[in-house]
This record gives C-alpha cells, sequence and structure tokens, in this order.
C-alpha cells in the first residue's frame, strides 16, 4: 500500500529513537524518497507481513512435528506436572 496526496491522516504520535535508528530512518527516507513517517508506515506493514508468515511457518513446522509423532505421552505429562507443580507457588496477582 503507497500513501500520498488524498490520503487524511488522522492520527499524530511522538516517539523517541536512538541516534542510530533516526540515521536509519532519514537514510531509508533518502533512498525511498519519501517522508519518515512513510518509512514508518512501509515498515510496520512488512513487519506485520513477516510477522503473519512466521506465524504461518511455526504452524506448519508444529503440524509437521505432529504428524511424525511429537512428543512421548510420557514426556508430556511429566512436563505438565512440573509445569503444574511449579504454577502452584505462583502468588495471584504478582
Amino acid at each position: 500500500m503507497v500513501y500520498g496526496y488524498g490520503v487524511l491522516m488522522t492520527h499524530r504520535t511522538t516517539f523517541a529513537l536512538d541516534e542510530a535508528s533516526i540515521t536509519r530512518l532519514k537514510h531509508l527516507a533518502e533512498v525511498w524518497e519519501v517522508s519518515q513517517a512513510e518509512v514508518v508506515r512501509r515498515s510496520i506493514e512488512m513487519a506485520e507481513r513477516q510477522a503473519a508468515k512466521d506465524s504461518l511457518d511455526l504452524v506448519a513446522r508444529l503440524d509437521s512435528w505432529h504428524k511424525k509423532g511429537g512428543i512421548e505421552p510420557s514426556v508430556a505429562t511429566a512436563w505438565l506436572q512440573e509445569v503444574a507443580e511449579g504454577r502452584s507457588d505462583w502468588e495471584r496477582g504478582q
């Protein structure tokens, strides 16, 4: 998605960046010949697409692992019991 004239921007925000990040932001704005805000919009869009792809990759890997037999039931049961015992020590609200 490319933003340009005619697109109404309704939200403004302020955030702090370290020197290296602002240098990279300015460099990308220059290379892409767009505003710094457009660099942020494009970067968010790219990161969101990558996160969705990564999520699908993880699901596919988990599905493949399950099809190959996954974890031994006795190992899974022992691990779940260990987790449950550890959680019983937790205090609510902390």
